[in-house]
């Protein structure tokens, strides 16, 4: 199993309406790409969240299948207009129970 996690800080301007459109967005990539497996995503309540505003991970099978996502063009698009919104942080790794 291979987990990707997420984390966005807002840039200066993006309003409630639009994050949680961007909630609304990346849940749906699960039902748009096969190789999701399992995905969450919701805005951040942690007293803690140092700035991040929206939380989030996904699984997969492997790491193939996380890179399949990375590439595919329902991703790519949904990267295309919201890059300019965030400053992102990623943690990505192979999973073991």
């Amino acid at each position: 199993m291979y987990i990707h996690m997420f984390a966005f800080r807002f840039k200066p301007g993006v309003t409630q309406e639009k994050k949680k459109f961007i909630v609304t967005e990346i849940q749906n990539l699960q039902s748009q790409i096969p190789e999701i497996l399992e995905a969450w995503v919701g805005l951040n309540d942690s007293p803690r969240g140092v700035g991040y505003e929206l939380g989030g991970a996904m699984k997969f099978a492997d790491r193939t299948a996380m890179d399949a996502y990375g590439s595919h063009p329902v991703h790519q698009k949904l990267l295309g207009w919201l890059m300019p919104l965030i400053e992102p942080i990623e943690v990505d790794f192979s999973a073991y129970s």
